[in-house]
């Protein structure tokens, strides 16, 4: 496969401050493709026209490669088409998979959306609607773990029993769920990780010994959208107990509001008062960094629905840290108990409880979001003495740290780094495209979407008359093409002039319509390019709305 295209939002990539892990994923991964994908073309489609040089150098941001890349409008699906296959960093496909119908067909190139969290509803509805929009096997929808893929299956299974049960008939064409993981840049995270000064500059700041154990976490400070972290506390207290060893434990991230540093620093004095408890600005990179290099540990007991993947484990892999994790969704397919960290067990209540009031208060906006995975995050368990163990294990031992920590850094590069990953998505668009050339495509319909169709046809009744090609049009009396000039300086007659023909094409037509060579609106189009009727069409609307054509001729 030689091209590839990709729908980005609009703007030059990179991240902004407090980023989300999707968006930090996404960037590595496009980043991935362009480097290390083998394409020969990335064409990098948004929403508006970013600059060539712009784009690129926020993409590569420094590095060289073969491949070319290029941007374009999303609008402009013959360009899509052309390579074949169109990756979106979300699951939201619906849409791009009508556009595609509508434009170039069905079976014009692959589709695959990208699942960072199945936990919203208002993303399990959008993942959802890939059943019923004109996608099939030859399309994907991206799972990052093993559990993200059985979650998607099960929500399927369930949804397409319902349409069966509502409407009858069979299920419809599936798109694909493979299993492709987030990667990571094990050189970078190497790097960082191994430098002695680093080391010893924050571990000094901090106030530990060269025997003492910093324990570290990265991410996101969030008990409602990411974890608790009294079970964190309790472990890493438990820990010092039981060894003797002393430990620090330091989170760098970022907190959604000021009162919440409140609510973790009074959780942190309650359990965990005899370790010292450090908050690092996540936004500050070079401190980030410098923690890989000084951190012992790396700790992340998520508890949240939220998280899906989880990217700062396989981080913490690649700067050759030893890992302790909930055993929860991704993690358990990134982290190996015993070889890489440990995986502590994790409880959720039983279902058909008071889990589907949590959902419903959402659902019908009584409790936001936050609120909604906050509760069930609240009510989700980590294995509180099984971390403390594990990490007892570890501080007790720099002889397991580092073989845990080597083990880790194989499994980087042996699964996790991009060039992996990057291949991996290669070889799916490569399977997809021969699905998509091996079906048998000629009975596709190319009907409408029919929900978010074409006004001018949805709504016709509501009109007296429609347009049409033989219907007859006439220029109202003493009117010309200096009328519609004179319309310039009037800003409610220039609104939305974007969707027409310009002031003076449809001062052409004008004239063409009050010397009566043109007397229906074929003939009037007949005297414009091809490519400028459709604008010329709602020009004569236009210049009706204002009186200038008379439709009742």
């Amino acid at each position: 496969m030689a091209d590839l295209s990709i729908f980005h939002p609009p703007g030059p990539f990179g991240l902004k401050t407090n980023p989300f892990g999707a968006s930090v994923a996404n960037l590595g991964l496009f980043r991935a493709l362009a480097l290390h994908g083998g394409f020969e073309r990335l064409q990098v489609m948004s929403l508006r026209p970013t600059e060539p040089d712009e784009l690129i150098a926020s993409l590569l941001d420094g590095a060289s490669t073969p491949t070319r890349i290029e941007g374009g409008v999303i609008l402009d699906q013959r360009t899509v088409a052309a390579t074949g296959a169109l990756l979106r960093g979300q699951p939201e496909v619906a849409d791009l998979a009508w556009l595609r119908r509508r434009t170039v067909g069905d079976a014009a190139y692959s589709l695959a959306g990208l699942v960072h969290t199945l936990a919203p509803p208002f993303m399990r509805e959008m993942t959802a609607a890939v059943s019923v929009a004109p996608t099939h096997p030859w399309d994907a929808i991206v799972c990052t773990s093993p559990s993200v893929r059985d979650g998607l299956t099960q929500m399927f299974g369930e949804w397409h029993e319902y349409l069966a049960e509502r409407m009858g008939g069979s299920a419809p064409p599936a798109a694909q769920l493979p299993i492709i993981p987030l990667g990571v840049d094990a050189a970078r995270f190497a790097g960082l990780a191994d430098r002695p000064d680093a080391r010893a500059g924050l571990r000094r700041e901090l106030g530990l010994a060269d025997d003492d154990v910093l324990v570290i976490w990265v991410g996101r400070l969030s008990f409602f959208e990411k974890a608790f972290p009294q079970a964190m506390f309790k472990a890493v207290q438990a820990a010092a107990h039981e060894t003797g060893v002393k430990l620090t434990f330091a989170l760098a991230g970022w907190f959604p509001g000021e009162r919440d540093r409140g609510y973790y620093e009074t959780a942190a004095r309650a359990y965990a008062p005899d370790v010292p408890v450090h908050f690092l600005d996540g936004n500050d990179f070079d401190q980030v960094g410098a923690l890989w290099a000084a951190g012992d540990i790396f700790l992340s007991l998520v508890d949240n629905i939220q998280e899906t993947f989880g990217i700062t484990p396989i981080e913490a892999m690649a700067a050759g840290l030893p890992v302790v994790a909930s055993d929860w969704d991704g993690y358990r397919s990134t982290v190996r108990d015993g070889v890489d960290g440990f995986l502590v067990p994790t409880l959720l209540p039983p279902a058909g409880g008071l889990g589907e009031s949590m959902v419903l208060r959402h659902s019908l906006s009584i409790d936001t979001y936050q609120a909604y995975v906050g509760a069930v995050a609240q009510h989700t368990a980590v294995h509180v003495g099984r971390a403390a163990r594990a990490i007892a294990e570890l501080a007790k031992s720099p002889d397991l740290r580092r073989r845990m920590g080597a083990a880790g850094r194989a499994r980087i590069a042996e699964a996790f780094d991009w060039p992996v990953v990057a291949r991996q998505y290669r070889e799916l668009f490569e399977e997809l495209g021969r699905i998509r050339a091996g079906a048998d495509t000629a009975a596709l319909a190319r009907r409408p979407h029919p929900v978010k169709g074409d006004p001018f046809r949805d709504f016709r009744g509501f009109a007296t008359h429609a347009l049409s090609l033989d219907g007859r049009i006439g220029a109202a009396p003493g009117v010309s093409g200096e009328d519609v000039r004179c319309t310039k300086p009037i800003e409610l007659d220039q609104a939305f002039s974007g969707w027409r023909a310009s002031l003076d094409e449809c001062a052409r037509a004008l004239d063409l319509i009050a010397s009566g060579r043109a007397t229906t609106v074929r003939q009037l189009l007949l005297e414009f390019p091809v490519e400028r009727r459709r604008a010329v069409e709602l020009g004569v609307a236009w210049m009706a709305k204002l009186g200038l054509v008379d439709w009742l001729t």
